[in-house]
């Protein structure tokens, strides 16, 4: 039975919180994150910690807004898309490739994941950027709607100060 402020018991951090795997089942949520070649943010995402990395890229390419060019219609896709083994599945790779986007996805047990490496540590300078906001670091609200303004509002400010400089 819930409040009038809609807050049921033992229901600790709200929605899209999962066990974490890594910190002993600890409820938590995960930020998804694509960068453009520079580290800056363009799409996010948020989800339970338990939820595999392959389920959010899909919302995440679908949410990519368009991107003016100075030349020829608005871009609506990334031209090439690289990712790490957690990616490596064969309905994601005929997804993406079904809409046009070429993709570089280090392939599990035959690739080494140091080849990604010039790539994706963008992406994760990214995320420690992100993580570097302290309300991030720790999710405080119930509502999962309020968390991801929170992220909203982190890549905002990462953006800015990067277009800035």
């Amino acid at each position: 039975m819930c409040d009038r402020l809609r807050k049921c018991p033992g229901h600790k951090r709200g929605p899209l919180t999962g066990p974490n795997p890594t910190d002993r089942g600890k409820l938590g949520s995960k930020i998804h994150l694509i960068t453009d070649r520079n580290g800056l943010p363009l799409s996010l995402g948020i989800s339970g910690a338990n939820l595999h990395d392959s389920q959010g890229l899909q919302p995440l390419v679908s949410g990519i807004p368009p991107i003016r060019s100075r030349r020829g219609p608005r871009r609506r896709r990334p031209g090439k898309l690289h990712g790490d083994k957690g990616y490596d599945y064969d309905h994601l790779r005929r997804w993406l490739r079904a809409r046009g986007i070429r993709h570089r996805i280090a392939r599990k047990g035959i690739e080494s994941s140091q080849r990604l490496g010039r790539h994706r540590w963008v992406v994760e300078r990214s995320v420690s950027w992100l993580a570097g906001c302290r309300q991030l670091h720790r999710r405080y609200e119930r509502k999962a709607e309020h968390f991801l303004a929170f992220v909203g509002i982190a890549a905002l400010l990462i953006n800015y100060r990067r277009l800035v400089r």
